[in-house]
């Protein structure tokens, strides 16, 4: 009995020593085990928050940069959907005066697509500078033309200003060593053109015009590749409507007299006088007839709403129409259209409405001695910005010749000037 009571005091003082030597072990690494598990839930933790500040940092570094285009982050609308490019580094900078007309928002487009940077730009009205900042943030609105003209590190200067005022400002601009991009009418009278021809031939450098009914219409670049391939044979003739809805309401007071815009056929007939020049290859040309009038707004007395033209030039002939007469009933400004005859067949292109039918815009229909088509041009790509950063960087003329830009502009102020009235009697 004594020796079984010994026995089991020993056995429960070696227990005990056991238990303790085990936890002298154990605990440690239980210490050791929780103090891991917190180093590493700390670390967790501080990650987690370094990522959460690391991705609010590039936020807001994105949205910086991006409002002061840094890194050259533009937005864009092409074919009407907002898309976003952006460049490592602009190929070349360029900056804006005179934004009277909505055309200088896809001039400015056009230049980025093409590898430019938006940098500043200038516009004596308070109402338009603030919707030109809207849409383009990040650019820097300057103080006067003067500041604009001379900064050292653009290369180009846009204007949509009042068109009398455009031919001045690119003179001024070429002075300046900056190459030069109106929008139509890029002069408005043909001693402008003579002074503008003087500065260019001087300073060698780029005068160009946005006609945007081809440059940026992606059935008339199309039908331009088309008939480089020889699709309808040689170019006859060219047929070129250009309807306008007025919007008298909406109009500047300017816009209704001449004397700033130049006339109804330098205005808008500009732009069917490149196309007959560009798809018949003409480098030579003689108005034939010409007529204008104001037959339908005797509230603006200096205005002019209707005017045609027939052209000859040395390898085709063509009739241009322009006119401030579409209706409302039409879903959008006007229903442009080009037709353009060939020896093996013809196109027609419905540039901004078809009214048979189909939705949208670009519609170009070929019909030769093969097959009747419908081109599909949505997928077209537009080349002018990225030719025109081209030419300014290699002195080349791949976007326009500086020919065809003056002899364009030549024959409508031309035809302008020996326009017959139109008189008729009610």
């Amino acid at each position: 009995m004594v020796i079984t009571n010994n026995l089991t005091h020993l056995f429960c003082i070696l227990f005990n020593c056991s238990v303790h030597i085990v936890l002298i072990f154990l605990l440690p690494c239980s210490l050791l085990f929780f103090e891991v598990n917190e180093l590493y839930l700390s670390f967790t933790q501080y990650f987690k928050n370094q990522h959460m500040k690391l991705k609010l940092f590039n936020r807001r570094r994105f949205i910086k940069e991006g409002t002061k285009a840094a890194a050259g982050v533009t937005l864009l609308s092409v074919s009407g959907k907002a898309v976003v490019a952006a460049q490592q580094a602009p190929r070349i900078r360029f900056s804006v005066i005179g934004i009277n007309h909505g055309h200088i928002y896809g001039m400015v487009d056009a230049v980025t697509r093409g590898g430019g940077q938006l940098v500043s730009f200038y516009a004596k009205e308070a109402d338009l500078a603030a919707d030109f900042l809207k849409k383009y943030p990040y650019a820097r609105q300057a103080r006067s033309q003067k500041e604009v003209l001379e900064e050292k590190d653009t290369q180009l200067i846009l204007s949509a200003g009042i068109p009398v005022e455009r031919a001045p400002l690119g003179i001024e601009a070429m002075k300046h060593g900056k190459d030069y991009l109106a929008d139509k009418p890029g002069i408005t009278t043909l001693e402008q053109l003579a002074q503008v021809k003087k500065a260019q031939k001087e300073t060698k450098r780029i005068y160009s015009i946005m006609y945007s009914e081809r440059l940026e219409n992606k059935a008339t670049v199309k039908a331009g590749e088309l008939i480089k391939t020889g699709i309808i044979g040689d170019v006859i003739q060219t047929i070129g409507l250009g309807p306008h809805r007025m919007n008298a309401g909406s109009r500047p007071e300017w816009f209704f007299d001449k004397k700033y815009f130049g006339g109804i056929i330098s205005d808008i007939g500009s732009h069917q006088m490149d196309q007959f020049l560009f798809f018949t290859g003409s480098t030579r040309a003689e108005i034939v007839s010409a007529q204008t009038g104001n037959v339908h707004h005797p509230q603006y007395p200096q205005f002019e709403d209707f005017g045609d033209v027939v052209v000859r030039g040395n390898k085709g002939t063509g009739y241009l129409r322009v006119d401030w007469f579409t209706p409302d009933g039409l879903k959008t400004w006007g229903d442009g259209r080009l037709t353009v005859l060939g020896t093996e067949g013809y196109m027609e292109l419905r540039k901004y409405i078809d009214i048979t039918g189909r939705s949208g815009g670009n519609h170009l229909m070929v019909v030769n001695q093969k097959e009747t088509v419908y081109v599909d041009c949505t997928n077209q790509e537009l080349p002018f910005g990225e030719q025109l950063v081209n030419d300014i960087i290699n002195r080349t003329e791949t976007a326009m010749t500086q020919e065809h830009c003056f002899l364009a502009t030549e024959l409508t102020l031309k035809a302008q000037a020996a326009a017959q009235p139109l008189n008729f009697v009610k």
